[in-house]
């Protein structure tokens, strides 16, 4: 599981109590089931401490007791799980040609999952703010009606986010110095819970760590599979967002200097070259946003029916692809390079040319052991990561008040 910290600890500053329940609620996540003498064990915290803190968190029905143990040496003891049923965290990705949003619960148990179709790449910012608030507060609504407090709400946006919230540029959706979450609080009307904004391939990597299967890995990169690309990057078990928030921006490194006019204004990005985009601009040029996800439907079959010029396209493509991914391993060497997005469909033939021109292009042997693959939470991740962002917060200590 990725957050912003390196394990837990227990605290030594001002706020003990607030951070020590933060510990305790982050090792029965990672060990649970679990006793308290588990906790006071791995953690250093005394028994009465520990103790104390549990009945806390069972109070807040943030934990629950499921019975005793009788596997291990003396008395039987009483074990300890997840709760937070009362709680929910929701998350919306907002993209060229749909909006998703997802709950879940503090276990990451999804409570709903809805995709809508959006025109993102014809809609104005204040048209995006609109969308965004109508399906988040019929998600808000569903929550309520399940007795579920919403603990916060990130919004994912392909684009440049600051450490503030604000989208300096999104491309693909032709936003400048759009201040999402400042509108998005006044479209709610202030509804009580944090809302935030960051870049949906930062929050498809906190996702793939925390929901999919790389929760053991501490150094991986995602990279997007929509119309933009762009790369989540984590290492040693932490996101970087870089000094501004502006880290993860491969879809504009050049990777071949005569290519094709990105929409950034430059020629041969990888976007331009191995992008979505670059795929249809081949076999359905001129096809709007709304059709994106029919039109590389469209591409899959042609695939599955071995179409000689889809899959010369898809090998052109992967190996355009593996040149941007040995960059990522050449630089910084991960365990794992996760493709998202309409990646995962194309897989099948794009994966291939893409390993072996990552292979071929990468100074260390066999890539330095970096394994190319494509995610199983599909186009989920972002979303699911704008709520695990929330779930951090609840990790870093931000607990919600009693019931």
């Amino acid at each position: 599981m990725i957050t912003s910290h390196n394990g837990p600890q227990p605290a030594d500053f001002t706020d003990v109590r607030a951070t020590n329940l933060a510990v305790v609620l982050r090792f029965v996540r990672e060990g649970a089931p679990c006793s308290r003498a588990d906790i006071a064990a791995s953690t250093g915290l005394n028994k009465a401490t520990v103790s104390s803190l549990v009945a806390d968190l069972i109070d807040r029905r943030l934990l629950r007791e499921t019975g005793l143990t009788e596997n291990r040496v003396g008395r039987p003891a009483t074990m300890l799980v997840l709760d937070g049923s009362p709680y929910a965290a929701i998350g919306i990705e907002v993209n060229v040609d749909y909006i998703t949003a997802v709950a879940v619960d503090l276990k990451g148990e999804q409570l709903l999952n809805w995709r809508r179709a959006f025109p993102g790449g014809t809609s104005s910012a204040g048209q995006a703010v609109a969308a965004v608030a109508a399906i988040a507060k019929r998600a808000v609504s569903r929550m309520t009606r399940e007795a579920r407090q919403v603990l916060g709400l990130t919004v994912a946006v392909p684009g440049l986010v600051d450490v503030n919230g604000t989208v300096r540029i999104a491309p693909n959706l032709g936003w400048r110095d759009a201040d999402l979450g400042g509108d998005l609080m006044k479209a709610l009307r202030d509804p009580g819970f944090p809302v935030l904004v960051d870049n949906d391939a930062n929050l498809a990597a906190l996702a793939e760590c925390r929901f999919g299967p790389h929760g053991d890995v501490g150094d991986l990169v995602y990279v997007t599979g929509e119309v933009g690309v762009g790369a989540g990057v984590v290492m040693d078990g932490r996101l970087r967002r870089g000094g501004h928030g502006y880290s993860g921006e491969i879809g504009h490194v050049e990777v071949d200097p005569g290519g094709p006019e990105c929409r950034c204004g430059r020629r041969g990005c990888l976007e331009a070259v191995a992008g979505i985009g670059a795929i249809l601009a081949r076999t359905a040029p001129g096809a709007p946003p709304a059709e994106l996800a029919a039109e590389v439907d469209e591409v899959v079959r042609r695939a599955k029916r071995n179409d000689p010029e889809v899959l010369a396209l898809l090998e052109t493509v992967g190996r355009g692809l593996g040149k941007g991914v040995a960059i990522a391993a050449n630089l910084l060497n991960p365990e794992v390079v996760v493709l998202g997005g309409y990646y995962v469909p194309l897989g099948p033939w794009l994966l291939g040319p893409a390993e072996d021109e990552m292979l071929r292009r990468s100074l260390a042997p066999g890539a330095g052991g970096c394994r190319l693959v494509v995610s199983t939470l599909g186009h989920r991740a972002a979303a699911l990561g704008a709520a695990a962002r929330v779930l951090d917060s609840v990790d870093s200590g931000r607990l919600p008040p009693r019931p």
